[in-house]
């Protein structure tokens, strides 16, 4: 049974990572740009992080028939430098038409600040004049809630963004229900230990049903774990659920959002 892992970032990955997703089923995935661990000193090194995304990570993908597309923005956490974000918002429209590039992502706020707005707003403006899926990233600790609603009120301030062009990703059980009464679709990153743990997306689908929801490992340089997709199946199964709603979230969901973009293939 084949899976789509919508949220992974690969260049911090191993190639055995590769090749135990492709064991594991995983027809493709979507990697966004993130922060690297640390904050890059120019809008050069972004440059050579957008050549990665684009040229590199696809070939590494293929070999293992991993289909590759990947997102391009700053990350919130380098939002706070005006200066840096708007150099490199700047050469995001030459790398939109590569083949693989479904969208801007994963934009989107990290401490809730002015700066990381005023960003996150032209980013919004950026997907809108190019006619760009969006992917979200919402903030980690005590202020998701109020980052997932500042979030939401600045793409409804654009007025040119569909909700349904856009996933709010990193949701648990208290954002979930606001994102989906909104329109948006939503992601659920399943983590070992912060975000969702599999046994706690499990919950969140039996509470809120499987439409316009999806889960993602978003395998980083952190704990985390690739594999997650695949153990969240195996405890969906392990719950009785039907094979049908299983592939229907671990597959059908990310098709049908990734379609949207006719760029998006699963055939790697």
């Amino acid at each position: 049974m084949k899976y789509i892992d919508p949220h992974i970032h690969m260049v911090s990955r191993t190639t055995d990572d590769y090749q135990n997703m492709a064991l594991a089923g995983c027809a493709a995935i979507t990697e966004p740009a993130f922060w690297a661990g640390y904050d890059r000193a120019s809008s050069e090194g972004f440059a050579d992080y957008f050549h990665q995304l684009t040229e590199i990570e696809p070939k590494r993908a293929a070999r293992y028939g991993i289909a590759h597309h990947s997102w391009l923005c700053i990350n919130p956490k380098e939002a706070e430098d005006l200066g840096l974000a708007r150099d490199v918002l700047a050469m995001i429209p030459g790398f939109l038409e590569c083949p693989n590039v479904l969208g801007i992502g994963e934009i989107g706020l990290n401490k809730n600040s002015r700066n990381e707005l005023t960003i996150l707003e032209e980013h919004i403006g950026l997907a809108a004049e190019h006619h760009q899926l969006i992917l979200v990233h919402t903030p980690h600790l005590e202020d998701k809630l109020k980052g997932t609603l500042l979030i939401m009120d600045a793409l409804e301030r654009n007025g040119a963004i569909k909700p349904e062009r856009v996933l709010i990703d990193h949701v648990e059980e208290h954002t979930v229900a606001a994102v989906l009464d909104r329109g948006y679709w939503a992601g659920m990153t399943l983590y070992p230990d912060t975000k969702c743990t599999p046994q706690r997306a499990v919950d969140i689908i039996e509470i809120y049903g499987s439409e316009r929801l999806w889960v993602n490992s978003a395998g980083d340089w952190g704990p985390c774990d690739p594999l997650s997709v695949p153990k969240f199946r195996m405890e969906m199964s392990a719950r009785g659920h039907d094979a049908k709603i299983i592939q229907h979230i671990t597959y059908d969901n990310p098709l049908a959002f990734l379609s949207q973009s006719p760029r998006f293939r699963v055939d790697g």
